[in-house]
């Protein structure tokens, strides 16, 4: 239930095997520091303005193409993929990893998040404890809301089910190719399936996914989780 591929196609992802396939998709961020673990960081492979604060430089993985502006901070360790754009005021604490060509923005902040490939965070956004997928897109402003005011454990609620994550920490999983409006907010622990579309200045409460048994008949003893 819950699976990566309910959310994303990590086929052309260059870190594939981050991904917990048999297990709910917030496991994954369970499982991000034990990747960075294993990676070998350090190889910065674009132009670095002499503005741009490096904290733990040793622990930073940039790649090929990409443009790090004037302003931004980066600390380590974190991985940020090729031909990707760090724009001007970017505050990247530890444990992000971004596939290729996503654009991390302007007064963004970034924390313990994977954004696959062309996701896109461009303006004011907070993204942390949180995964972004293939071209997904957030308007300016949009937050990611990671902790609940009462510092509780993070529950997932699906038509009224509700799955205990065992984090105080969790943010958004959001699927492929999905668009939030400007000044958005999602909830903590917010799962919302591919090609998702929310208006601006929507507050994102409750996961869209459904909840359904499986009709045929050689399945028919399984409940699936959907996407639409």
């Amino acid at each position: 239930m819950f699976f990566p591929q309910l959310f994303f196609d990590l086929t052309e992802f260059p870190h594939q095997e981050l991904f917990l396939n048999e297990k709910p998709i917030w496991e994954t961020l369970n499982n991000l520091k034990s990747y960075f673990n294993q990676l070998p960081l350090g190889k910065i492979e674009c132009k670095i303005p002499s503005s741009v604060t490096l904290v733990n430089v040793e622990e930073i993985s940039i790649g090929r193409g990409t443009v790090v502006e004037a302003g931004a901070y980066i600390e380590g360790p974190c991985v940020i993929g090729e031909q990707c754009q760090v724009r001007h005021g970017a505050y990247i604490r530890p444990y992000l990893l971004t596939g290729n060509g996503c654009v991390l923005g302007h007064a963004s902040e970034f924390k313990h998040a994977i954004l696959l490939n062309n996701a896109c965070a461009a303006h004011f956004n907070y993204v942390g404890d949180s995964i972004l997928g293939n071209h997904v897109n957030l308007g300016a402003g949009v937050i990611c809301a990671n902790f609940r005011l009462d510092h509780g454990e993070i529950k997932v609620e699906i038509e009224g089910k509700r799955f205990n994550t065992r984090r105080d920490k969790l943010g958004a999983i959001i699927g492929d190719r999905s668009q939030i409006g400007c000044n958005s907010v999602t909830n903590p622990g917010v799962l919302l399936r591919r090609n998702s579309l929310f208006r601006p200045c929507t507050s994102i409460q409750h996961s869209n996914l459904r909840i359904r048994k499986d009709d045929d008949r050689e399945n028919s003893h399984q409940t699936e989780y959907h996407t639409s």
